[in-house]
């Protein structure tokens, strides 16, 4: 059975196809060469899969799931033939894949917030592509109709400010800044206030990309979502961790450490066009059991794409399921 139903257009399913064309490369030259020859699915293959998709970055917990789900179905079917591994492989992942509200729109979805602007708290490491992911996600809100205040948070780094504000400005859309060094906070309050007076429908909050350590970036961030609270009683609607998917292992304990210190509630996988590690977003979604929001496909403005997980699965798999 397959999970799979049309939802992007072709030109969004092209660019994911193409973004996905390093990783599905590198997977199914090795899954070809183990399944060459033997009719039926046995337990040499199956060790095979196994380190194919650890050295796919898919991660040893998530890796050791999918293995046994195979092995049950093999074991319930008594015989599998070998041709069917693809399809097995890909009803499995699809199902394994953390769904999101608004997975089903090219859009970026929002949820209704009784008036008030719906606020994304972005958080993540430097040099991961955090800011770049939030002018994109700015630029796209913006074309969709959507009055959007970017609030620049990272107050520790003068080029991160910088950077915004040329986002900003390419998206035309507004953005609260102070000068290097303020606290991140008061900035994140200034932000709610003149977006709640102007009526936005989204405010995104940038913020340090310092792993300093665990107690210092949970009390920095518990002390953002104190004071937005006073202007915007749920804020963040939603805690938005990047992490650059090409960094494979890494991203993995990068998750680790910002799950432990705060309340992630999505993900944005960035840079998965450049690299052949795409199985990270398997693990990462699978691990900590959060959706991926956004995935990175490219370096223009549309690339960053709303995640669906029957798409992206779709693209892992592309012509490979006949």
């Amino acid at each position: 059975m397959s999970f799979f139903k049309r939802l992007f257009s072709k030109e969004k399913k092209d660019k994911l196809d193409l973004g996905l064309e390093r990783t599905r490369e590198g997977f199914f030259g090795k899954l070809a060469r183990i399944i060459t020859g033997k009719a039926h699915v046995d337990d040499e293959m199956l060790d095979e899969l196994e380190e194919i998709l650890i050295t796919s970055d898919v991660g040893t917990d998530t890796t050791e799931k999918i293995i046994k789900r195979i092995q049950e179905r093999v074991r319930q079917e008594k015989s599998m033939p070998s041709d069917q591994l693809n399809q097995v492989l890909r009803d499995e992942i699809s199902q394994m894949l953390v769904g999101h509200e608004g997975e089903e729109s090219e859009e970026i979805f929002i949820p209704a917030t009784d008036g008030m602007p719906y606020v994304i708290m972005v958080v993540g490491v430097n040099g991961v592509g955090k800011t770049t992911t939030i002018g994109k996600m700015a630029y796209q809100l913006q074309q969709q109709g959507k009055k959007v205040v970017l609030g620049a948070a990272d107050t520790f780094r003068a080029a991160a400010i910088d950077q915004l504000k040329i986002w900003a400005e390419r998206a035309n859309v507004e953005i609260v800044a102070q000068a290097m060094n303020a606290d991140p906070a008061a900035v994140a309050f200034d932000t709610l206030q003149s977006a709640v007076s102007k009526n936005a429908d989204v405010v995104i909050i940038d913020t340090a990309g310092r792993l300093h350590n665990k107690v210092g970036l949970m009390n920095e961030l518990t002390k953002i979502k104190r004071v937005m609270q006073k202007v915007v009683p749920n804020a963040p609607h939603d805690v938005m961790l990047v992490l650059d998917g090409s960094t494979g292992q890494n991203a993995f304990e990068q998750a680790k450490q910002f799950t432990a210190a705060t309340e992630v509630s999505s993900l944005a996988i960035t840079k998965i066009d450049g690299t052949a590690k795409g199985g990270v977003v398997i693990g990462i979604s699978d691990q900590f059991n959060i959706p991926v929001r956004f995935i990175g496909v490219g370096e223009q403005a549309g690339d960053l794409q709303v995640f669906n997980r029957f798409e992206f699965v779709d693209s892992l798999f592309a012509g490979k399921t006949k």
